[in-house]
């Protein structure tokens, strides 16, 4: 079995489309939409692949109207992305978003997934660090800590894996806005037990033309043409 994990697609559907892996089945942990200009079309390439999925902090937010409570340096923009573009996305986006559940578990070949976008603790929200000590970790992911299995999430932007006593956590990174000064999609594939994090080039003036003819304000399409080029912001 081989899997492509995503997260923190950001409506970046040019890194999507980027993206050439084989594999069996998508697993996406969430925040699809929120800074990027194409929402709904990367909703839609989503949606055709038929993925394992879960919500994240901007997805509800955008199905919803809460508050997304995004990091403070990237926050308006998300507001200032999602007031834009949310009465721009169909009403079969808006629900499919809304519908997203935050946590799910994949069995796979005796082999379990956890799912989710921020932690087991608080699925939408909680930012913690990969290299935070392992008893901030071990707070945050309960009795998985005994189990020989994989936690696979989101929300920071920066991939890394680690161990929680028996538990792999793997964070894949951003694909549509890394914020570690690389600005290549990230992305992971797991298959036969072994774990991959990988990056791939895409067109980011693309993208930001993408920004320039969305019909946002001028600051916010500057603002996140800096993200896009130089990948030094989170959300």
């Amino acid at each position: 079995m081989r899997y492509l994990i995503l997260s923190d697609i950001h409506g970046n559907i040019d890194a999507l489309e980027a993206i050439t892996e084989r594999y069996d089945r998508l697993l996406v942990l969430g925040d699809v939409v929120d800074y990027g200009a194409a929402p709904e079309e990367a909703v839609r390439w989503m949606r055709d692949r038929n993925p394992i999925a879960v919500s994240g902090n901007h997805d509800f937010a955008m199905a919803t109207g809460a508050d997304c409570r995004s990091s403070p340096i990237s926050y308006a923009l998300s507001v200032a992305t999602r007031e834009h573009f949310r009465p721009l996305l169909s009403e079969a986006t808006l629900y499919y978003l809304g519908g997203l559940p935050e946590q799910r578990t994949v069995n796979a070949n005796g082999t379990s997934f956890h799912l989710v976008h921020a932690t087991p603790r608080d699925p939408l929200y909680e930012y913690l660090s990969g290299d935070a000590e392992d008893s901030v970790w071990r707070a945050a992911v309960g009795d998985l800590a005994e189990r020989d299995e994989w936690l696979l999430l989101g929300h920071t932007h920066r991939p890394f894996v680690r161990k929680i006593g028996r538990l792999t956590v793997v964070n894949p990174g951003s694909l549509g806005m890394p914020i570690d000064g690389d600005p290549r999609a990230c992305y992971a594939v797991w298959e036969d037990g072994e774990i991959y994090l990988k990056r791939a080039p895409y067109d980011v003036e693309r993208a930001v033309e993408r920004l320039r003819m969305s019909g946002l304000s001028e600051d916010v399409v500057t603002m996140m043409s800096e993200v896009l080029r130089h990948a030094g912001r989170g959300g």
